[in-house]
């Protein structure tokens, strides 16, 4: 089935480089007929989008960890492109110290800086895109979550608890804009080379033993992150509200 983002217009947050989560997702959705807008933290990452994405136009600074910045760009982008069919929420930070050891160590600032960043930015974005009009309705938001939300991952600690606060945030998201028909979902997607997870230590071990518990020995893809995603954004997918879905190719089964 092809085109069935045709005339959509989605907001992705959280591209890093080409190997991003994001950046499959927004593959998946331009291939599938949707005009992808991105936004970047700052001037240093957008020289990183810009070379994957050569229309200025589509680009716009925002900050999740401003509401100044959120309310900044979400105007810029209804000024310029009107309502926005969805958003997809792909932005995580820890600082690095907080991701390996005991979690008994973890610091109050390293704490609040994951939950901040992680976390609440999705209630951010959806309260900024609620007040400001930028949803059509019915709209799609998606998030990009992780296993370690559930299960202790080794050297995960500081995010595998923001993660489990960013899927509670789904649940009550879902139901507070389910009368503006707006559905919120994520994803958890399975483990696989980014920038996200280098950062953690012993990342290669984790990678390693993700891909041996598949199904089938095989690490999932950025292709079928993104066409999950692609389907949630979709019409396909109005009955699907505040959920988790795996796209970890098995892993979470073991």
């Amino acid at each position: 089935m092809s085109g069935i983002l045709e005339n959509k217009q989605i907001i992705v947050m959280g591209v890093a480089n080409r190997r991003s989560i994001a950046w499959g997702c927004a593959q998946a959705m331009a291939a599938q007929g949707a005009t992808v807008i991105y936004t970047y933290q700052n001037e240093r990452l957008k020289r990183g989008i810009s070379r994957l994405v050569d229309d200025d136009q589509r680009l716009f600074e925002c900050d999740v960890a401003s509401d100044d910045s959120i309310q900044s760009a979400f105007k810029q982008i209804k000024e310029r492109f009107g309502a926005v069919d969805g958003i997809v929420h792909a932005i995580a930070f820890a600082k690095k110290e907080e991701l390996g050891g005991s979690s008994v160590n973890i610091s109050r600032d390293g704490y609040a800086l994951a939950q901040d960043i992680s976390s609440y930015s999705l209630i951010a974005v959806t309260k900024w895109a609620k007040q400001l009009e930028l949803l059509k309705h019915p709209a799609s938001i998606v998030t990009l979550t992780y296993f370690g939300a559930e299960r202790a991952i080794p050297n995960y600690n500081v995010m595998g608890i923001a993660k489990a606060a960013l899927e509670a945030s789904v649940r009550y998201l879902a139901r507070d804009m389910g009368p503006d028909q707006v559905r919120v979902n994520a994803i958890s997607a399975g483990a696989m080379k980014t920038l996200a997870v280098t950062g953690i230590k012993g990342h290669s071990d984790l990678l390693k033993l993700s891909r041996d518990w598949t199904v089938d020995g095989e690490s999932v893809t950025l292709e079928q992150i993104g066409g999950t995603c692609a389907f949630l954004m979709s019409d396909l997918s109005t009955g699907i509200v505040g959920d988790v879905i795996y796209v970890d190719k098995g892993v979470h089964l073991m």
